[in-house]
């Protein structure tokens, strides 16, 4: 057993940590691992149209792109940023646990596509998490302004990774039912699907509670921040 194939997953870790390219990183790992498991180049590059040709639909989001930017273009930021001020009792962490909860909840039904980052989180979710931040606690800093982003993210990764694992026809849940079967085991769909039910409201829970410290987080920068403020206008003669 030749163990050559696996320098693409090799290839692959280290381009991530290297921070390099993803897309030409996942690109020259599957030419590294079809040249070391013995295809030619051509037979390499035959893999790669048929398996193109085969999942064409995967790249239908690339034509959500062009009508994101011009929503962004025309103030997309501007308007949910405005909309959320609005609201009294609207907070960064409130609004991304509504957000988490909804996702989950679609993702459950199978509608995995009402989120994502490039059509929801970039545009709309993060610009109102720092809009919510900014009306409660007033201007951010930038690295509280980064981590509101990156939790912004994080929620939606979480909220569609354990809530598509409800949906029975989820491919990872077919998955798992095809494995069972090959090895005398037999499982419905629906049982697989319930068992994951545990891990999303534990999920939920964990990130939840994260999202509602975030709020007090964000309160003792802010009163950290005008102490600050308040002692460099006093000067150093009134600070003693």
């Amino acid at each position: 057993m030749s163990y050559w194939p696996l320098l693409g997953i090799a290839l692959v870790v280290a381009g991530f940590a290297l921070r390099l390219n993803p897309a030409l990183i996942v690109v020259a790992a599957g030419l590294v691992t079809g040249l070391v498991s013995g295809r030619t180049p051509l037979q390499v590059l035959e893999l790669l149209g048929e398996a193109f040709t085969k999942q064409r639909y995967l790249t239908v989001f690339l034509l959500t792109l062009p009508v994101i930017g011009l929503l962004e273009r025309h103030g997309l930021k501007e308007h949910a940023q405005a909309w959320i001020r609005r609201l009294r009792g609207a907070t960064a962490g409130r609004l991304l646990i509504a957000y988490l909860g909804a996702r989950q909840i679609a993702s459950a039904l199978g509608l995995t596509s009402l989120g994502g980052h490039p059509q929801t989180v970039r545009p709309l979710l993060a610009p109102m998490a720092e809009a919510a931040a900014e009306a409660r606690h007033g201007p951010l800093p930038e690295d509280s302004r980064e981590r509101l982003k990156a939790l912004s993210a994080a929620t939606d990764n979480v909220g569609l990774f354990f809530g598509e694992d409800i949906f029975i026809a989820f491919g990872a849940v077919l998955l798992m039912q095809g494995f069972y079967a090959e090895h005398g085991i037999v499982l419905e769909p629906l049982h697989i699907a319930l068992w994951g039910i545990p891990t999303a409201l534990c999920a939920f829970l964990i990130h939840g509670w994260r999202l509602a410290r975030l709020d007090r987080r964000l309160q003792r920068e802010a009163a950290a921040i005008g102490a600050r403020g308040g002692a460099a206008a006093r000067g150093p003669g009134e600070a003693r």
